[in-house]
């Protein structure tokens, strides 16, 4: 399973689109077992009410020790993925380039 977080760009064939972090987190926690790679925005835009920006995601896979997903940042914001690119290395986690 691959998880398209997003507000604005639909996901790519292939990918489940989910557009709060509240909802991805539950989707992460509930499959995590399931899950190959986690595609990221950074801003959450209008949904930022449901959970905060998707950084929050990484906060909470750090938090419940989850390490086995791979990571890819499609986010356009370069501080945002910066930040989110220092969660990652801190925990060791695949990023993934596409």
């Amino acid at each position: 399973m691959k998880l398209w977080i997003d507000d604005i760009r639909p996901a790519p064939q292939g990918y489940i689109w989910i557009v709060n972090t509240v909802e991805a987190i539950k989707t992460i926690l509930a499959f995590r077992n399931d899950i190959e790679e986690i595609s990221l925005d950074h801003d959450a835009g209008e949904y930022v009410g449901y959970g905060g920006d998707y950084i929050k995601i990484l906060d909470k896979m750090e938090e419940k020790g989850i390490n086995n997903i791979s990571i890819h940042l499609h986010t356009a914001n370069p501080v945002g993925r910066e930040n989110m690119r220092r969660i990652i290395k801190k925990n060791g986690w695949k990023e993934v380039f596409h």
